[in-house]
């Protein structure tokens, strides 16, 4: 599903005109993206969390030049789904596969 189709199906549902769910939908992402680049993880009871992940210092290679870089510690956005939304997934995925 892509960004528009997540518009046109949230405005079907609710109502509301497609432009707004669009502004109101590009204001949340907004929000976790700047609140992630603050440091500050996003807390959605019942859906998940957005939060920053630490990735220690490693010893990568260079594959064209053969040679050992180091990696800096570094920081990554991440998506930590709630237990129920993972319950969820699990139990509708398998009962479209057919497997209970």
């Amino acid at each position: 599903m892509r960004k528009a189709d997540l518009v046109n199906k949230i405005a079907d549902k609710t109502g509301i005109a497609k432009v707004d769910v669009l502004v109101t939908l590009e204001a949340f992402f907004k929000e976790v993206k700047e609140s992630l680049a603050d440091g500050e993880n996003v807390y959605v009871r019942g859906f998940g969390s957005f939060i920053i992940k630490k990735r220690a210092k490693k010893i990568g290679r260079h594959i064209k030049k053969n040679k050992a870089i180091e990696i800096p510690e570094h920081y990554i956005p991440a998506f930590k789904p709630a237990k129920t939304f993972v319950e969820q997934v699990k139990e509708n995925v398998t009962s479209l596969n057919g497997v209970d």
